[in-house]
């Protein structure tokens, strides 16, 4: 017969009193599973496309809101989705006024004008926002993905890529699969200790670059001290970037759960693939938040559409070939986004649950239609925010857009206060 322990029982010395371990004999048992499993991360995905959409076959009925709606044509490859995705109608950017800036301003919702005696000003996008937090753990705290051609010519306007840092300055990114391929997962066979030399070097470099920027700003005027200080925010950001670089020294990129892209790959192709590697970035865990900057001129072209993407977005003029391949396009877009959805399905996280669940992604364009910048469309998928899904939502006219981003932001565990022109969260899309 064991003896009647508890775990109140104790070892005793004439100077100590040390309590006993969970023995087994006691009645304790060890479970593999007593540690609660590590929750899947938040990740935030943006995919922006220029030249808007085809507004008479994109957008459900006005009239018709909720989960009752009619799948409209230019979705309709997007239909065995409908209860995991919203359209949210009403959205705006009330400060753009650019008919050719698809993405400048679409993660922003910046005042261009707002410095005075300059004639471009951005502030900090969405993605860079969500980032700050997201990406303190993984490799890279954010990419930037981009199409592989002009971004004029889709209807994008300046910018980089859709990501503006903390100064509204832009941030570069990987143009085409190859290049983000090889971001990803190419080997760095540099030896970790010439790779140190090299940080280090570039470390001497700065600190030397800004003890002279600090020297001379003393007696500047207004315009020249806030220069220096965009100046200095972008210190910052290149000592962020090597502090990145130093706590990876060492550890090796993800073997790639995918083949190296073929050189060349435009249009239709191009986005299939890149949808594979932002998969394969997320389930690699290397970054938890993206954005890729959408072809469309060479979309068209591999579609065989003539019309040039401009021309297309100006449908109503003559209607008849811009139309058709206007809706060509929404078709296309949309089979591509609904394959996508349908892989973040069937992906699945370490603790069974699907990949989809535990990612929020928005999707569109800062332009309608021709120049008008009213009624983004906007349409928002994935379980990672927490959001309304399988509605068709109707906010009041001119609703922020950065209320939608606001309202991600929040859902992904990113508390901000406000977002560019935001006025509060979306409370049409909250669960």
């Amino acid at each position: 017969m064991k003896p009647s322990l508890t775990r109140r029982h104790f070892l005793r010395s004439s100077t100590a009193l040390i309590a006993l371990p969970a023995l087994e004999s006691l009645g304790f048992r060890r479970f593999a599973s007593a540690a609660a499993p590590v929750a899947p991360p938040k990740r935030l995905i943006f995919l922006g496309f220029g030249w808007g959409i085809t507004t008479e076959s994109w957008f459900p009925d006005i009239k018709n809101p909720g989960s009752d709606y009619e799948i409209p044509a230019g979705l309709a490859p997007l239909a065995r989705h409908k209860a995991d995705f919203s359209i949210v109608q009403g959205l705006c950017n009330k400060y753009s006024n650019e008919g050719h800036w698809g993405s400048t301003m679409w993660l922003t919702g910046a005042n261009r004008f707002a410095e005075p005696g300059q004639n471009f000003h951005n502030s900090i996008s969405a993605d860079q926002v969500a980032a700050a937090k997201l990406g303190l753990s993984t490799r890279f705290a954010s990419l930037q993905l981009n199409g592989a051609e002009n971004a004029e010519a889709s209807g994008h306007g300046p910018g980089l890529s859709m990501a503006w840092d903390i100064s509204g300055k832009p941030i570069g990114g990987q143009k085409g699969p190859v290049e983000a391929f090889h971001r990803l997962f190419s080997k760095d066979t540099t030896p970790i200790e010439q790779q140190k030399a090299m940080l280090a070097q570039k470390r001497s470099v700065l600190d030397t670059v800004l003890g002279n920027a600090r020297a001379m700003q003393r007696g500047l005027g207004k315009n020249d001290t806030a220069k220096l200080d965009e100046y200095f925010q972008g210190i910052r950001d290149i000592e962020t970037r090597l502090n990145k670089d130093e706590q990876w020294i060492g550890v090796p990129q993800p073997n790639a759960p995918l083949p190296e892209p073929q050189p060349g790959l435009a249009g239709r192709e191009e986005i299939k693939i890149m949808y594979d590697i932002i998969l394969a970035a997320i389930q690699t865990d290397s970054t938890r938040v993206l954005t890729y900057r959408q072809p469309v001129s060479t979309l068209l072209t591999s579609l065989g559409i003539k019309v040039a993407p401009h021309d297309m977005s100006h449908y109503h003029s003559t209607l008849g070939e811009k139309l058709d391949a206007s809706q060509r396009r929404d078709l296309t877009q949309s089979e591509l986004l609904s394959s996508f959805i349908d892989k973040l399905k069937s992906t699945r996280e370490s603790d069974g649950s699907r990949l989809f669940d535990h990612v929020a992604l928005a999707y569109g364009s800062n332009i309608r239609t021709e120049h008008n910048l009213d009624n983004c469309p906007t349409l928002l998928t994935g379980g990672g925010a927490g959001i309304k899904l399988g509605h068709s939502i109707v906010t009041p006219k001119d609703t922020p857009l950065c209320n939608a981003w606001l309202t991600l932001l929040h859902g992904v565990g990113v508390k901000a206060e406000r977002h560019g022109d935001s006025s509060g969260v979306l409370k049409e899309l909250l669960a």
